[in-house]
């Protein structure tokens, strides 16, 4: 950061901590004299959008499966297990 730049942030620190002092010691006081009031805005008509959607058929089942499963005593020995399939069919 060059010397110019500290300088400026230093200013900046210094006017903000003087805003709020100014504040903290009742030095500046603001009082809202008027209401706001919002103004009259009315909506009519208009049509929300229509949309043709065609998802994938995702169809989520088991088959059976000879996968390796070691076994501490013996080594590794083939077993038959149910493991979980997913099938997705594109849209047409």
């Amino acid at each position: 950061m060059t010397t110019g730049a500290r300088s400026g942030l230093v200013i900046a620190v210094v006017a903000i901590l003087a805003i709020i002092a100014a504040f903290a010691f009742g030095l500046i006081d603001v009082t809202q004299t008027r209401e706001t009031k919002l103004p009259k805005v009315a909506v009519e008509g208009g049509q929300a959008p229509t949309f043709d959607v065609k998802t994938a058929d995702v169809k989520v089942g088991t088959k059976t499966e000879s996968i390796d499963v070691p076994k501490v005593e013996v080594g590794k020995t083939k077993e038959e297990i149910k493991v979980p399939t997913v099938d997705v069919e594109k849209a047409q």
